[in-house]
């Protein structure tokens, strides 16, 4: 029966995917980025506001910050598209010392499609029942076979670091993998995407859950910058410019000034009557009676400031 630790994450038939020890989180990422020995800032608002920063205008460093070690267990195939990603620091199970154990990836029949006649390194399609059995009998036969062949090639003597290359990459190693969360979100950027390939896809997601606790603001900006942002050539920016009509421009620079506005109400209440100047002062241009009726309506939301400004100042280069 195959063990599986109890607080690890369970990944393809045999494998997984366990947090072994991390250092820092946001904190560090805060602490490296003010270049101080204390913890930061106290509001965590501002620590969140400083994260979301860093990760919108790309300063990595305090992200490198963070450390990850993970103890996993996957196919040989799929961890030879993991060392792709060549900024960890590996120390993997070794069959020039340890006699391999019969543990081999037999792939779920709902993962077994066609070749993707649009992607060379894709697949797509449903196989017919018969060629899905077909699959598996083989990576059975072969699988076993193999391994039959090793422990006999074992138990005449010969050197496990020759009687090993007879088997095949769907055997199953372990490893220790340290690396920084920079270089992990990239990994996981790659590895989690939908067209990356399934066996290792559930691996990186497996990784991304303890991002997602151990450092949560950078996962959310990760998030919200990264997958979820989107950023133009210098040849798109200029379709917008040129296409884009000035009335949209404008709807949204509104929409900036009232948020803007709510947020920093929010941070400093101001008395009622000095509410419309503020949203004037933020470059609003509605009528005072249009503002009350849109800010009594409860429904602006609040942002960051500097993200804010940062926006309408890329929209207003827009117009020129």
């Amino acid at each position: 029966m195959i063990q599986i630790p109890e607080d690890a994450i369970k990944c393809l038939d045999k494998g997984f995917v366990r947090l072994v020890d991390s250092m820092g989180g946001d904190d560090a990422i805060v602490q490296a980025a003010r270049v101080s020995y204390g913890q930061g800032t106290s509001k965590v608002s501002q620590d969140r506001g400083l994260i979301r920063y860093l990760m919108r205008h790309r300063h990595t460093t305090p992200f490198e910050m963070v450390e990850f070690k993970f103890h996993c267990k996957m196919p040989i195939f799929v961890a030879r598209q993991w060392v792709r990603h060549r900024t960890a620091n590996i120390n993997e199970y070794s069959l020039r010392y340890s006699e391999a154990r019969d543990e081999f990836y037999m792939p779920d029949p709902e993962h077994i499609q066609f070749q993707s006649a649009l992607n060379k390194q894709g697949r797509m399609g449903e196989v017919p029942t018969e060629l899905k059995q077909k699959v598996l009998d083989s990576f059975k036969e072969i699988s076993e076979r193999s391994f039959a062949i090793y422990s006999e090639l074992n138990e005449a003597g010969v050197a496990r670091e020759l009687a090993r290359s007879i088997l095949p990459v769907n055997l199953y190693t372990e490893w220790y993998w340290k690396n920084d969360l920079h270089n992990l979100l990239h990994f996981v950027g790659l590895r989690s995407d939908s067209h990356a390939q399934y066996e290792i896809r559930v691996f990186s997601d497996a990784m991304a859950e303890s991002v997602k606790a151990v450092a949560p603001f950078a996962w959310e900006a990760y998030q919200d910058y990264v997958v979820n942002g989107m950023r133009f050539s210098r040849i798109e920016q200029s379709l917008l410019e040129k296409n884009l009509p000035l009335r949209v421009i404008e709807d949204i620079g509104e929409d900036i000034a009232y948020q803007l506005t709510a947020t920093l109400h929010a941070a400093k209440p101001r008395e009622e009557a000095d509410i419309y100047s503020l949203y004037q002062k933020q470059g609003g241009s509605d009528s005072e009676l249009d503002f009350k009726l849109k800010w009594d309506s409860g429904e602006i939301e609040i942002g960051n400031i500097r993200e804010l400004r940062e926006f309408k100042e890329k929209l207003m280069s827009l117009k020129n």
